[in-house]
């Protein structure tokens, strides 16, 4: 699935315009294009949780696509996903996010999380090879993706909660602005 914000689209097109070359792992690849044609491998993982009233807490283990590449990757050409897995993309700070699934074969649920670790919408089961904009309707810290129909299923919706280590993280306050007592 091609993972990339508005802001990542247009840094790119501006290194292309500007003659300069963006240097990114050759697995896989396209050499014309530069475009994926395999699954990238594996990333790393963690634990994930979502809380909901409906139904407690459901734990999943996240790959964390992090760097441009791998949120550009994302779960293009992966042929499954476990109900207990997905994938997580960290935001450098809250901002629009928009997915499509290019290249990814199985149907996704497509989760955004807001700035307080609440979920603020979801998009059930994503239509596989489509490219249509699927839309956080706001800033997004974080996207997170699910085997499609699972929200459905264990009753997530919006408002509830997700935490993880990582989300933890980003939403921790700056050592500057802690107050010491």
């Amino acid at each position: 699935m091609n993972r990339q914000t508005f802001g990542t689209l247009f840094l790119s097109l501006a290194l292309a315009s500007g003659g300069l070359s963006l240097i990114l792992p050759a697995y896989a690849d396209d050499a014309a294009s530069g475009a994926p044609t395999a699954a990238q491998p594996p990333l790393p993982k963690e634990t994930l949780t979502i809380i909901t009233s409906a139904s407690g807490k459901h734990d999943f283990t996240v790959e964390k696509a992090t760097t441009l590449r791998e949120q550009q990757v994302g779960e293009m050409f992966r042929t499954t996903l476990p109900a207990d897995q997905g994938m997580l993309f960290l935001w450098n700070a809250p901002q629009q996010s928009d997915m499509w699934m290019e290249n990814t074969l199985v149907p996704l649920d497509i989760v955004f999380i807001d700035a307080d670790g609440r979920i603020q919408s979801i998009t059930e089961n994503a239509v596989p090879q489509s490219l249509a904009r699927i839309s956080s309707h706001g800033p997004a810290m974080a996207t997170l993706e699910l085997q499609g129909g699972i929200t459905a299923k264990l009753g997530i919706v919006v408002g509830d909660r997700v935490t993880s280590a990582s989300l933890e993280a980003k939403m921790a306050p700056p050592a500057s602005a802690k107050k010491s007592h």
